[in-house]
Order: structure tokens, then sequence, then C-alpha cells
């Protein structure tokens, strides 16, 4: 997937992510950086459970990146708690 549509998925993905999860936006730089790791993490996710990850700017690969950063975000602030 060309670089371009990382971000745009990324920007896309860790808004709709950190919306979910902490009701506010972590910031443009963050949401991208978010959603390009929720990519990676969803499709990891996706592909344990014999899915396909993402698959090119959809709406399919728009929901496992949510998915992803919605995973991040919740193990994150579940690590930063207890440390």
């Amino acid at each position: 997937m060309p670089i371009v549509s990382w971000i745009v998925l990324g920007l896309i993905a860790g808004f709709i992510g950190s919306k979910l999860v902490n009701k506010t936006g972590e910031g443009l730089i963050l949401d991208i950086a978010l959603g390009v790791v929720g990519a990676v993490v969803g499709g990891w996710v996706f592909r344990i459970f014999g899915m396909s990850g993402v698959t090119g700017l959809n709406v399919y690969s728009l929901i496992v990146a949510v998915v992803g950063a919605v995973v991040f975000l919740v193990a994150y602030h579940a690590i930063r708690r207890t440390a």
C-alpha cells in the first residue's frame, strides 16, 4: 500500500480508535501513528482468526485498523495504569 494510503487510513482509524477508547482525539500526528500501528496490530489479530488483514484503502481495512487501534490503546492504558 502506498505511504499516502497508510497515512490517510492511519489518520481515520487512529481518530476513530482514540474516540472510542479515550473520548478525545490524540492529535493529528499521534492519531496517524496510532492508526498505522492499529493497522499492523489489527492485521495480526485478524490473521490469527483466519481472516485477511489490511487489503488496501477500503472499509474492510478501516475496520481492521480501528480494531487494532482499540486493542493497542486498551493494552497501552492497562500497562500505563499498572506502572
